[in-house]
């Protein structure tokens, strides 16, 4: 897939003059560039952190850059990181980074010194499903701070002394609504100082975003990491904007803000909390190319009476914090009961102890009272029977219901709370999911609840699924009591019940789940599906359910022509690529492949389970995702071939302009090949390269003309100027090295900087160094050298070949490829340097200037030197004769030059040109002398310096 951008480059109005803005941040990039990214880290760390710094001897990141866009709750994000290795020996670099149990990772991509590796999403074979299974049958490590937890995601890379790896984690997750609001987190835990460290959040929201907040950092140990109980404001240097459907929200501290927070690097969780305008009604409903998404949530409906078990493990394992947390949540939690609610109360060890004995009674406030004095008295001991504990708890329930006159629109729900894995009576996990499951036989639903690591997570994760319920897990060490009355408030209130969603059969296909037993206030019931018609001009919807006083059904026509109002390409913020895909479509496929994984965790047939895991695969392939059935391999891009075992490393003209990847790191579209688009730029002999040569090409006069340029170290030297006509400007600044030994000149000089800048149809302007591409149209996008990519505006293309070359396109007539050479070791008269190119010049006027752009559209005549100083002029079929003169002549706009013949190499030496060389600084060549090339900065258009303004 081909990334496009938009750019707009912004420059001063005034001819020749650099904008303040624009000089200031050139100014910065120089400052930077004269130190290595260790270095920047380092001057911006406090005195007291200096010293940890030196002792660290593995990589430093020098980036952590977090960038998420958010489309109707559903969410890209793209995690990229820089490090860096300053020592003198290969290091190992580990990037690690927690993200939401919940997503799926849908692509990686590592840049580690000169070569490129992308993450290709492949199935795993059905015999090595069981060994991965195997190896990872001990407990997951510990979550960080979330109900849900975290997966961890690791990659270990050795870096080459004195180069840099960056990584790119793309992961895509549906937010879910959990008390009234979206929250979307990410984990911040560099585990070091960062010396760029940025989170940018954009949220598109049609509905309307309402109540959007950004709390303080949350990390494991605390709420808040550490704030003061009511502190709400937003950790420092978070900027939030937003409009009616728009929302902006950065992070952006500083090193010296970092160590404020965290000195060790774990700053904890970012979050972002939100809502959007909702209503009673079917609920929003969104359709974009064939696919639709329903978002179902009513508000300001009566809640439902409900009836309630708790069962509360009191083994011996609970002593200490989990109990006494869990008591501080139930105390909160019966004072939550709503007076029309009934419940009860087990606790469990290797014995059942039952509060009231085969009912569940009424809230009242001696009833509440009695229920605290019984939870205050338990005390851990024993084992853990947990399948006589729930069968009591069912059973208590069952009968309730058979023998009492309960309000038939009452939900009734059992809650279960443990800390570890069966150890007394049925200990098997298989046996107590089937007695389980038939004994609740789909009356009620089972939500679950483990504190600490030595839970059986797969156990209790299925006993819900299997029961209608959810389930959550949660850290003895973090604030289990807010937590877990957090959770019984998301289930505390139900709205609805047995709602059910119906769409005409004719219509749709491949819909998600559609009936749910509960819905609870402050969640949302999600349905996706595909359209078969899609020429229809809308869609119907039905939504049937109960509450406590009606039946209710919601019916409407859901119009399908508003692409305008659903087609988010060229939002803001989907510049990784995503805007190309179909948002909505994704959405759906998440939703099936979610439902897929939890059909078979669900299942005993065998035969059903590799049916359903095939499907999943399938689907996960398609889209790229990685599943517990999908595996991420890593594969070298081929964007760079291997550098030939020499001293140099050579850059390759290969493949100029070829689009093999995106911006952001995405792999190469399928089928995508080194050498498809082959040579789609010709790239011609005009250029300046090495000290620097100069070469001229003149296809018509069937030769070619060079010369040298000896400038000062700092000089920049205008090569094209065509700012009046065009808009074109490229300038290019020489750095120094020492003259080789025996050479006769003082010094080298090599171009270090191509600076190219263009005002039309809207100003910009790029600046090129060996290492980096910088883009600026008042916002800049600065691009490594080292990573392939293809940026397109509506008048400028850029294509950068990892470590080989550069090309630039404007307004498809101008063109200019900018060779990168860098050298393995160098010698003290080598630095790396760039060349410059002409590959097309259709484009610049008749009136374009500089160093090369004069010679564009002129002819320049041959003439033989006679002893009586008489010129005539020679033909084409002579100039082999005239080689063997030791001087010649050319005639260039009635300047007589005298001329030798010489050889060139350009393209780094794979190509070798003759030449008519012309001395002296090209005296009398060129149009005045080449002090008049002199550009004052990097952004001089050239509209007033020396002679050239009268010629």
């Amino acid at each position: 897939m081909i990334l496009w951008l938009c750019l707009c480059w912004g420059f001063s109005p005034s001819a020749g003059q650099p904008d303040s803005e624009l000089m200031a941040r050139y100014l910065e990039e120089q400052l930077l560039a004269d130190y290595s990214i260790a270095e920047q880290v380092a001057r911006r760390v406090p005195r007291q952190a200096k010293f940890l710094q030196r002792l660290e001897t593995r990589p430093r990141m020098s980036e952590f850059h977090v960038r998420s866009t958010i489309i109707s709750r559903y969410a890209f994000t793209t995690v990229s990181c820089t490090m860096v290795n300053s020592g003198s020996e290969a290091r190992e670099a580990v990037f690690e980074m927690q993200i939401p149990a919940a997503a799926f990772i849908s692509n990686f991509t590592m840049s580690i010194g000169n070569k490129t590796y992308y993450g290709e999403v492949t199935g795993k074979e059905k015999k090595n499903i069981s060994d991965d299974q195997a190896r990872h049958k001990k407990p997951p490590s510990p979550t960080e701070g979330r109900e849900n937890g975290y997966e961890t995601f690791k990659a270990s890379v050795f870096i080459p002394r004195k180069m840099q790896a960056r990584f790119i984690l793309h992961y895509e997750e549906l937010l879910q609504r959990r008390l009234g609001k979206y929250e979307y987190t990410v984990s911040i835990r560099p585990q070091q100082l960062v010396g760029r460290l940025r989170v940018e959040v954009n949220i598109l929201e049609n509905s309307g975003i309402v109540s959007l907040e950004v709390p303080p950092l949350r990390n494991s140990k605390s709420k808040g990491n550490g704030k003061a109980e009511g502190d709400v404001s937003p950790p420092p240097s978070t900027v939030i904007g937003h409009t009616k459907t728009l929302a902006k929200v950065t992070f952006n501290p500083s090193v010296v803000e970092q160590t404020r927070i965290a000195r060790n690097g774990i700053l904890g969780d970012f979050i972002i909390r939100y809502d959007v305008s909702r209503e009673l009604s079917v609920g929003d409903v969104q359709i974009l190319n064939g696919y639709f998404v329903h978002y179902f949530a009513p508000t300001d409906l009566p809640p439902l009476p409900k009836n309630v078990v708790f069962v509360l493990d009191s083994s011996a394992s609970m002593v200490g914090t989990k109990l006494k947390q869990t008591k501080e949540a139930l105390f909160t939690i019966l004072q939550d009961l709503r007076p029309e609610d009934h419940f009860n109360i087990i606790g469990f060890s290797n014995r059942i102890k039952v509060w009231q004995q085969d009912r569940l009674v009424p809230v009242t406030p001696n009833n509440i009272r009695d229920a605290k004095k019984y939870i205050h008295n338990m005390s851990p001991t024993g084992g853990t029977n947990i399948n006589e504990a729930l069968q009591t708890g069912v059973k208590l329930l069952n009968d309730y219901i058979a023998q009492n006159d309960i309000d038939a629109r009452s939900v009734s729900l059992i809650i279960f709370l443990t800390d570890g894995r069966p150890t007394v009576g049925e200990t098997q996990s298989s046996k107590i999911l089937s007695n389980t499951k038939d004994a609740i036989r789909d009356k009620f639903c089972l939500f679950t609840i483990g504190i600490g690591n030595d839970v059986d997570h797969k156990l209790l994760e299925r006993m819900a699924l299997e029961n209608c319920g959810m389930t959550r897990h949660f850290q003895e060490d973090e604030d289990a009591a807010s937590h877990l009355k957090g959770f019984y408030d998301e289930i505390g209130t139900p709205l609805l019940s047995d709602i059910r969603v119906d769409y005409p059969e004719d219509d749709v296909e491949q819909v998600t789940q559609n009936f749910f037993p509960n819905y609870f206030n402050g969640s949302e019931i999600i349905i996706a599906g595909k359209l078969i018609n899609r020429t229809s001009d809308k869609l119907h919807v039905e939504v049937t359910a109960s509450n406590s006083k009606k039946y209710i059904l919601l019916k409407t026509d859901v119009a399908i022509d508003l692409p305008s109002r659903n087609d988010i390409r060229g939002v803001p913020g989907l510049e990784d690529g995503k805007g190309d895909n179909n948002y909505i479509e994704r959405a759906w496929s998440y939703l099936t492949i979610k439902e897929l994984l939890n059909s078979r965790l669900k299942s005993d047939d065998s035969q059903e389970k590799d049916s359903l895991m095939e499907k999943a695969k399938s689907m996960a392939l398609a889209y790229n995702f990685v599943t517990p059935f999908t595996v991420l391999k890593m594969k070298e891009a081929g964007l760079h071939s291997e550098p030939p075992q020499e001293e140099f490393i050579s850059p390759s003209t290969d493949g100029i302009g070829e689009k093999l990847q995106s911006l952001q790191g995405h792999k190469a579209p399928p089928g995508m090949r080194r050498g498809q688009d082959k040579q789609r730029i010709k790239i011609s002999k005009t250029s300046a390269d090495g000290d620097p040569h100069f070469v001229i090409d003149f296809p018509s006069s069937k030769f070619s003309v060079c010369f040298n340029i000896d400038g000062e170290p700092g000089d920049i030297l205008r090569l094209v100027s065509d700012h009046k006509e065009s808009g074109v400007t490229v300038n290019g600044q020489l750095i120094g090295a020492p003259a080789p030994p025996n050479g006769h000149k003082k010094h080298r000089t090599y171009f270090s900087t191509i600076t190219i800048l263009s005002n039309k149809p809207q100003r910009s302007y790029l600046e090129i160094t060996p290492k980096r591409v910088i883009l600026d149209d008042g916002e800049r996008l600065v691009l490594s050298c080292g990573r392939s990519a293809v940026v397109r505006s509506r008048s400028l293309e850029v294509s950068i070949s990892a470590y080989s070359n550069i090309t630039v396109t404007i307004r498809d007539t101008i063109s200019f490829v900018i060779l990168i050479h860098h050298y393995k070791k160098p010698a003290p008269y080598q630095r790396n340097h760039l060349g410059f190119y002409i590959s097309s010049s259709k484009g610049l006027s008749s009136d374009s200037h500089g160093l090369l752009g004069q010679f564009l559209n002129h002819e320049v005549k041959l003439l033989q030197e006679t002893l009586n100083t008489s010129h005539k002029e020679v033909g084409q079929n002579q100039t082999e004769v005239l080689k063997a003169s030791p001087t010649n002549t050319l005639k260039v706009k009635e300047r007589l030059v005298p001329v030798v013949w010489k050889q060139r190499r350009i393209y780094n030496g794979q190509q070798e040109v003759e030449c008519w060389f012309a001395k002296n600084n090209a005296d009398k060549l060129i149009d005045g002398s080449y002090k008049d090339y002199l550009a004052s900065h990097p952004f001089d258009t050239g509209t007033s310096f020396g002679t050239i303004n009268r010629l």
